[in-house]
């Protein structure tokens, strides 16, 4: 299992659809993501989940990945965030 805490940067100025392209991002790996702030915690490859969660600029949140490829979806994951 990895985890890595990033602040949220505006994901909505850097791309036209955020929510599902988050989805879609989570969903290109095996490995489980969980995105977890405050006590919340959802599955990354949910729709309604991250639209539950809206992650949102200056949030800070956890990026937990467990599986083969869990540091390539930790780093993928945060790229998005952050809009590296």
């Amino acid at each position: 299992m990895s985890k890595k805490k990033v602040i949220v940067s505006d994901v909505s100025k850097e791309h036209d659809n955020p929510i599902a392209e988050l989805v879609q991002v989570a969903c290109k790996f095996d490995s489980k993501i969980t995105l977890e702030s405050d006590n919340h915690s959802i599955n990354a490859k949910s729709i309604m989940g991250i639209m539950a969660f809206n992650p949102s600029k200056g949030m800070s949140i956890d990026i937990v990945a467990e599986g083969a490829d869990e540091k390539e979806a930790l780093d993928a994951i945060e790229k998005f965030l952050v809009c590296e």
